[in-house]
């Protein structure tokens, strides 16, 4: 893993816990010589992890849609700033990017791009690692939704384990490091060999 595609709120939510949190995986990032690929954005804590990961001296990589560039929305410092002309392309590109994929805390825009991600593991088409960074148990909620669906018989049990989850930067990073991809026989796949 030589990249981490993170994603956040453009807001710093209340809890002063959330930045904290997003300093310390920049600064881990940093450490640990692996290029953030984010959003972009120089605000709320997508600003706050790229900053951190810089001020360690981190490479810091944004991928942001011309809209939002014309916003003032972009961070003046990044290692490099991809311009692309829409949300999706934004997502593609971030994918292609990176190696794994972390979720700080975040609203609708953070939860769609983790759950497309996962999705994308779950259809075969990327073997990456994808955690939620679960900062002051902000996805507990989400978590036990997972596997309210597996019991529910609208997520095979196996692929629970594509969600890794942490609370800390470092646990985090660790599993992701030992996360073995997963091959399961999709209900798609039995149909069409029946």
């Amino acid at each position: 893993m030589q990249s981490v595609c993170v994603f956040c709120g453009s807001s710093s939510g209340f809890d002063p816990a959330y930045v904290d949190a997003a300093n310390a995986l920049g600064r881990l990032l940093a450490a640990e010589g692996l290029t953030l690929v984010y959003g972009g954005a120089c605000v709320g804590l997508m600003g706050a992890v790229a900053d951190a990961v810089l001020a360690a001296g981190g490479k810091a990589v944004g991928v942001l849609p011309d809209f939002l560039r014309r916003k003032e929305l972009a961070h003046p410092k990044l290692t490099e700033l991809h311009v692309v002309s829409s949300m999706h392309e934004r997502k593609a590109r971030m994918a292609e990017l990176a190696d794994g994929f972390i979720a700080l805390p975040g609203g609708m825009g953070t939860l769609e791009e983790f759950c497309e991600i996962i999705t994308w593991a779950q259809l075969g088409l990327h073997k990456k690692p994808c955690g939620l960074l679960n900062v002051q148990h902000y996805y507990d909620a989400l978590l036990e939704f997972v596997s309210r669906m597996a019991d529910e018989g609208f997520l095979r049990a196996e692929h629970k384990g594509l969600v890794l989850s942490h609370d800390k930067p470092g646990g985090l990073l660790a599993a992701m490091r030992s996360f073995e991809p997963l091959r399961v026989e999709k209900w798609v796949d039995r149909k069409e060999k029946a």
